[in-house]
């Protein structure tokens, strides 16, 4: 499954390479490969390299998240070009119950990393256990730049006839996400395997 990042979140077009996002089946998991551009703004974050990084969304990231759409319940996959000395770069793995509500964070993530002048390459195994039960959408997302040079880009953007005035972007608006099945790429007889992290550590909803 392939996806091109073509607009930025207000659905306008970008101006340069668009940011691919690949998804393959892995043995115990799904295979998440990113190939973009390399804008190196603003700088790495201050983080080790090949760890989970909080509040990484404030760097230059590709995010993914995979929604179902039912329960609100999602997975939030980002991942950043920091390379340093041949090791991985940064990331941050969160689990959402409830638009924002996240209820675990900074989960482990084996990811590399392989950057070049221009462009970067990232390749993430993402288990199983990080899915919600029955994903159902999907959407994409790429940030870089510094202060009124930053860039918002969705996958699946705000339509614009339905931008109001003073509009921020928001990636956690997930009506916007677009349908999506696992069954597409691992064929109609497959199901989901069910995941001890959203089965046994239920997130408290009455809060």
């Amino acid at each position: 499954m392939n996806f091109k990042i073509e607009h930025t979140w207000d659905g306008f077009p970008v101006r340069h390479e668009p940011v691919c996002v690949k998804l393959s089946p892995e043995d115990k998991g799904v295979k998440l490969e990113v190939c973009a551009p390399f804008f190196n703004d603003p700088p790495a974050p201050p983080g080790e390299p090949g760890m989970p990084f909080s509040e990484l969304w404030n760097y230059e990231v590709v995010e993914a998240f995979f929604l179902n759409d039912t329960t609100e319940q999602y997975l939030e996959v980002e991942l950043c070009p920091n390379l340093h000395f041949g090791r991985h770069g940064q990331h941050l793995v969160l689990l959402l119950s409830g638009r924002r509500n996240v209820w675990k964070k900074e989960l482990t993530l084996s990811f590399k990393v392989f950057r070049r002048e221009t462009n970067w390459e990232g390749i993430a195994f993402l288990p199983w256990s990080y899915f919600p039960p029955k994903v159902t959408k999907f959407n994409s997302f790429a940030i870089h730049g510094s202060n009124d040079r930053r860039s918002y880009e969705a996958l699946y953007p705000v339509p614009q006839h339905e931008l109001q005035q003073g509009q921020k972007p928001d990636f956690h608006r997930l009506e916007y996400f677009e349908p999506f099945n696992f069954n597409t790429l691992l064929g109609e007889e497959w199901k989901q395997p069910e995941s001890g992290l959203w089965l046994i550590e239920r997130p408290d909803m009455s809060e």
